[in-house]
């Protein structure tokens, strides 16, 4: 390195030579540090060598140790092994002979066996044959069964055409006895019972024993107990539905259109399902009945639905209906189809009389022209909010009235004979579009629709030869008769159960002077009994329906209704007459 220009070289090496020596002595200082370092891991590295040496002593030892423990464990287990193998050998050695031995015992076992099985197989054997044999005998014991049966129903249903038959030509009253299955509300009252008879009023004694036979179970303590059988001409037990019920209606509604008048009515105590099978259920809050599940429909609405399916089947306008809906509540005659000015429906009083010809009528009842079912079902519903009602101990939703649905059905024909044939059906229309004048068109809209004074000389001979005979069906749900210590009533339910209790005896009164054929009937003791008057008298077809409750706690009533209608069932009325024509007066 050269010097630079204007600088001393001298002071230049020195400098140089100062710094050199400095990173001598840092050096030099470096050096002794590392030395120190050295001598301490030396140190270090002594110990640990003393260290590995003690280890490597105690690891030899150690694995000594370990090698006598091993030579130890084996020379136990050896020995361990060794009693295990001969206690295996005297255990296969007991086990052999024991195989030995099972083996001697299954083969005599299996020989014995087999001999059961073939014995077994011999007798199944024989058994297949017997049944076999017992099988064609069950066959045609079946066969033979199911001949009587059909020869049974057969027979049953003449017996009963013949009975029917006989009915008729005496004039009797059939009565039809159903039995109620057993409801919640009938342990309603049982805090008003001491607890050792609670069981035994929830004991269930009347029964169907068959379908023309009522079976009752009477018990008195400290007695034995007696069962009381009643006959009628069709028993329902508790499981049958409304259906079964209306089947053996129905057949009436034919001989409506035949010329007949019908009534049917049903009886019983409160509670006992008059109304449910006359009408069916009841809506909450009113009297109305439900139309929403058919197969729950009561009589009223099935028969007004075969009434109309029947009419639909003869010739347009030979046939309208007319119907009236009146209550008998305290001994009063009530028309719940009565308007007032404004056109609501509301209760008036009305009144019944004999008429001249020794008939029933009630002057000013309100008579509404139907032309189908769902209308009629309209004004009974309408009709049956009026109804009175009361709660009592025996039935929350109890019928405090007597109702009776009529329907007045006028029958139009041409000539003498009671029906129309096809040609006269074409007559019938043909006329019906000519004559503007006609009867039935009056007795529809109640006023006269000619259009002039004078009627044609066809319109007379139309006229002339025009018939109409007019039937009525009469459907009565009656109140329920009631043990008032039962039914627990004061005030003026009280006094509509003394009303209600004393319509009933009327009307048994009525059926007794009937049976015992005396010369006084007292029909006016009663409006019910006046009301009902042809109905019960003769002129019309008569089906009572008992209903009844089954309980022990019923027994009373039960057995008064069962004992109304076989009474009822006694009374000769003679042949119910077939209703003639009346022929209308001449236009003019």
């Amino acid at each position: 390195m050269r010097p630079r220009r204007g600088l001393d070289p001298g002071s230049v090496w020195a400098q140089r030579l100062r710094q050199l020596e400095q990173r001598l002595r840092t050096k030099e200082e470096r050096i002794v540090v590392l030395e120190t370092e050295n001598a301490a891991l030396h140190l270090r590295l002594a110990e640990y060598q003393g260290l590995a040496g003690r280890s490597t002593n105690e690891v030899l030892q150690l694995y000594a140790a370990h090698g006598q423990q091993q030579k130890l464990q084996r020379s136990s287990v050896v020995t361990q092994l060794h009693r295990a193998v001969k206690r295996l050998k005297q255990d296969l050695k007991s086990l052999h002979s024991f195989a030995l031995e099972l083996s001697k015992d299954f083969q005599h076992q299996s020989k014995t066996c087999l001999y059961q099985v073939l014995a077994a197989i011999q007798g199944v054997q024989l058994q297949n044959e017997a049944m076999q044999m017992f099988q064609i005998k069950a066959f045609d014991l079946e066969q033979s069964l199911q001949e009587v049966t059909e020869r049974y129903e057969k027979e049953k249903q003449k017996r009963r055409a013949l009975h029917n038959s006989l009915v008729e030509l005496r004039g009797n009253i059939r009565v039809h006895c159903r039995i109620r299955p057993l409801l919640p509300f009938d342990d309603a009252s049982r805090h008003l019972i001491s607890q050792d008879r609670q069981r035994t009023f929830s004991e269930k004694v009347a029964y169907a024993a068959d379908d023309e036979t009522v079976l009752v179970k009477c018990s008195r303590p400290g007695h034995a107990s007696i069962n009381k059988i009643f006959q009628f001409e069709r028993v329902y037990n508790d499981s049958e539905s409304q259906d079964a019920v209306f089947a053996d209606v129905a057949p009436l509604l034919t001989s409506l259109l035949d010329g007949y008048n019908v009534c049917i009515m049903a009886y019983g105590q409160t509670g006992s399902g008059k109304t449910y099978t006359m009408l069916g259920p009841q809506l909450e809050g009113n009297c109305a009945f439900s139309i929403e599940d058919e197969s729950e429909l009561g009589i009223i609405p099935r028969a007004t639905q075969e009434l109309f399916r029947l009419i639909s089947e003869k010739p347009p306008g030979s046939y309208w209906v007319e119907v009236s809906v009146v209550e008998v509540y305290n001994n009063e005659i009530f028309d719940l189809l009565a308007k007032d000015s404004y056109g609501r429906v509301f209760g008036v009083r009305r009144d019944v009389i004999t008429t001249r010809e020794g008939k029933s009528d009630v002057p000013l009842l309100t008579q509404e022209t139907v032309e189908n079912a769902s209308e009629f079902l309209h004004l009974v519903n309408k009709g049956l909010q009026l109804r009175v009602r009361h709660p009592t101990l025996v039935h929350a939703h109890s019928s405090r009235s007597h109702l009776v649905v009529t329907l007045t059905i006028t029958t139009v024909v041409f000539g003498d004979n009671f029906g129309i044939s096809w040609e006269d059906e074409q007559t019938s229309q043909r006329l019906n579009k000519e004559i503007s004048c006609t009867f039935p068109q009056k007795m529809r809209d109640n006023k006269s629709t000619s259009s002039s004074g004078t009627s044609s000389p066809v319109q007379l001979e139309a006229t002339e030869k025009m018939k109409q005979v007019k039937t009525r069906l009469q459907l009565v749900d009656l109140a329920g008769s009631e043990c008032v210590g039962m039914s627990g009533v004061t005030g003026a339910a009280l006094r509509e159960t003394s009303f209600i209790n004393r319509s009933l005896s009327a009307l048994a009164d009525v059926l007794g002077a009937i049976a015992e054929q005396r010369s006084h009937v007292p029909y006016r003791n009663s409006k019910l009994t006046h009301l009902l008057q042809d109905s019960v008298g003769g002129d019309a077809k008569l089906l009572v329906m008992l209903c009844i409750s089954p309980g022990q706690k019923y027994l009373t009533e039960s057995m008064q209704s069962l004992g109304f209608g076989t009474r009822a069932r006694q009374v000769q009325r003679g042949q119910v007459k077939k209703k003639t024509f009346s022929v209308p007066s001449k236009a003019k």
